[in-house]
Protein backbone atom coordinates (compact mmCIF):
# COMPACT_ATOMS: atom_id res chain seq x y z
CA UNK A 1 0.00 0.00 0.00
CA UNK A 2 1.58 2.92 -1.10
CA UNK A 3 2.19 5.56 1.69
CA UNK A 4 0.19 8.98 1.60
CA UNK A 5 1.90 12.03 0.57
CA UNK A 6 -0.36 14.40 0.73
CA UNK A 7 -1.20 16.83 3.65
CA UNK A 8 -4.31 16.87 5.40
CA UNK A 9 -6.13 19.53 6.78
CA UNK A 10 -9.08 20.47 8.20
CA UNK A 11 -12.38 22.33 6.86
CA UNK A 12 -13.21 24.46 9.73
CA UNK A 13 -12.15 25.51 12.88
CA UNK A 14 -13.98 23.60 16.11
CA UNK A 15 -13.36 24.82 19.66
CA UNK A 16 -15.11 22.27 22.71
CA UNK A 17 -15.36 23.10 26.44
CA UNK A 18 -16.63 22.09 29.69
CA UNK A 19 -16.50 23.26 33.21
CA UNK A 20 -15.38 20.98 35.45
CA UNK A 21 -16.17 20.87 39.04
CA UNK A 22 -16.64 17.35 41.14
CA UNK A 23 -13.88 15.21 41.95
CA UNK A 24 -13.40 11.40 40.52
CA UNK A 25 -12.24 9.54 43.13
CA UNK A 26 -11.78 6.44 41.41
CA UNK A 27 -8.52 7.67 39.24
CA UNK A 28 -10.51 6.68 35.30
CA UNK A 29 -13.20 7.27 34.13
CA UNK A 30 -15.29 3.96 34.31
CA UNK A 31 -17.03 5.48 37.02
CA UNK A 32 -17.30 8.99 38.59
CA UNK A 33 -17.70 11.97 37.43
CA UNK A 34 -16.42 12.41 34.08
CA UNK A 35 -16.78 15.59 31.57
CA UNK A 36 -16.91 15.45 27.98
CA UNK A 37 -14.92 17.94 26.56
CA UNK A 38 -14.66 16.99 22.72
CA UNK A 39 -16.45 15.35 20.20
CA UNK A 40 -14.82 14.02 16.90
CA UNK A 41 -16.50 15.29 13.87
CA UNK A 42 -18.61 13.01 11.34
CA UNK A 43 -15.05 12.54 9.18
CA UNK A 44 -12.68 12.75 12.76
CA UNK A 45 -10.85 15.90 14.23
CA UNK A 46 -7.83 17.18 14.77
CA UNK A 47 -7.05 18.37 18.01
CA UNK A 48 -4.58 20.61 18.53
CA UNK A 49 -4.15 21.52 22.66
CA UNK A 50 -6.13 21.43 26.03
CA UNK A 51 -5.96 24.67 27.84
CA UNK A 52 -7.63 24.98 31.43
CA UNK A 53 -8.33 28.31 33.52
CA UNK A 54 -9.99 28.93 36.64
CA UNK A 55 -13.00 30.33 35.84
CA UNK A 56 -13.58 31.46 40.14
CA UNK A 57 -12.28 31.52 43.47
CA UNK A 58 -11.29 29.43 46.30
CA UNK A 59 -10.38 26.29 44.28
CA UNK A 60 -7.28 24.11 45.90
CA UNK A 61 -5.02 22.73 43.82
CA UNK A 62 -6.09 19.41 41.36
CA UNK A 63 -5.07 17.58 39.21
CA UNK A 64 -7.11 17.24 35.42
CA UNK A 65 -6.72 14.08 33.67
CA UNK A 66 -7.05 13.72 30.10
CA UNK A 67 -8.70 10.21 28.73
CA UNK A 68 -8.94 9.40 25.06
CA UNK A 69 -11.97 7.31 24.65
CA UNK A 70 -12.88 4.92 21.37
CA UNK A 71 -16.85 6.31 21.52
CA UNK A 72 -17.28 2.94 23.05
CA UNK A 73 -18.89 3.04 26.22
CA UNK A 74 -16.53 4.96 29.26
CA UNK A 75 -17.69 1.75 31.90
CA UNK A 76 -15.28 -0.59 29.43
CA UNK A 77 -11.83 0.00 30.64
CA UNK A 78 -10.46 -1.26 27.44
CA UNK A 79 -12.55 1.86 25.40
CA UNK A 80 -10.49 4.88 27.17
CA UNK A 81 -6.54 5.22 27.51
CA UNK A 82 -4.90 7.90 29.65
CA UNK A 83 -3.37 10.63 27.63
CA UNK A 84 -1.59 13.01 29.92
CA UNK A 85 -2.59 14.98 33.10
CA UNK A 86 -1.58 18.17 34.67
CA UNK A 87 -1.27 19.82 38.19
CA UNK A 88 -3.61 22.99 38.05
CA UNK A 89 -2.56 24.67 41.13
CA UNK A 90 -5.21 26.58 44.08
CA UNK A 91 -7.05 29.61 42.90
CA UNK A 92 -7.30 31.75 46.17
CA UNK A 93 -8.69 34.56 44.66
CA UNK A 94 -10.41 36.22 41.63
CA UNK A 95 -10.42 39.62 41.12
CA UNK A 96 -11.08 42.06 38.32
CA UNK A 97 -7.02 43.17 38.12
CA UNK A 98 -5.08 40.15 37.89
CA UNK A 99 -5.72 37.10 35.76
CA UNK A 100 -5.65 33.98 36.72
CA UNK A 101 -2.89 31.10 35.30
CA UNK A 102 -3.41 29.21 32.00
CA UNK A 103 -2.62 25.27 31.94
CA UNK A 104 -2.03 24.17 28.79
CA UNK A 105 -1.52 20.29 27.45
CA UNK A 106 -0.13 19.76 23.60
CA UNK A 107 -2.52 17.21 21.69
CA UNK A 108 -1.19 17.31 18.01
CA UNK A 109 -3.27 14.26 16.90
CA UNK A 110 -6.16 13.20 14.69
CA UNK A 111 -8.97 11.60 15.83
CA UNK A 112 -11.03 9.03 14.17
CA UNK A 113 -14.79 9.83 14.22
CA UNK A 114 -16.75 8.49 17.25
CA UNK A 115 -14.12 9.09 19.56
CA UNK A 116 -14.39 11.85 21.98
CA UNK A 117 -11.64 13.60 24.87
CA UNK A 118 -12.89 13.34 28.46
CA UNK A 119 -11.48 15.11 31.19
CA UNK A 120 -11.51 14.01 35.23
CA UNK A 121 -10.38 16.12 38.55
CA UNK A 122 -8.69 14.73 40.83
CA UNK A 123 -10.42 16.94 43.62
CA UNK A 124 -13.28 18.87 43.44
CA UNK A 125 -12.72 22.35 42.35
CA UNK A 126 -14.97 24.93 44.17
CA UNK A 127 -14.82 27.62 41.68
CA UNK A 128 -14.61 25.14 38.76
CA UNK A 129 -11.96 24.85 35.68
CA UNK A 130 -12.85 25.74 32.34
CA UNK A 131 -11.40 22.89 29.82
CA UNK A 132 -11.05 24.39 26.25
CA UNK A 133 -10.28 21.86 23.21
CA UNK A 134 -9.20 23.41 19.88
CA UNK A 135 -9.07 21.80 17.13
CA UNK A 136 -10.55 21.62 13.73
CA UNK A 137 -13.00 18.93 12.18
CA UNK A 138 -12.20 17.32 8.43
Amino acid sequence: MPANTQPIFSIAGDAQWVTATDANNVGNITAGTIYLAFSAGTNGSYVQKIRFRHTGANSAAVVARVFINNGGSTGTAANNTLFDEITIAANATFTTNAASTNYELPLGFALPPTYRIYVALGAAAAGGIACTVIGGDY
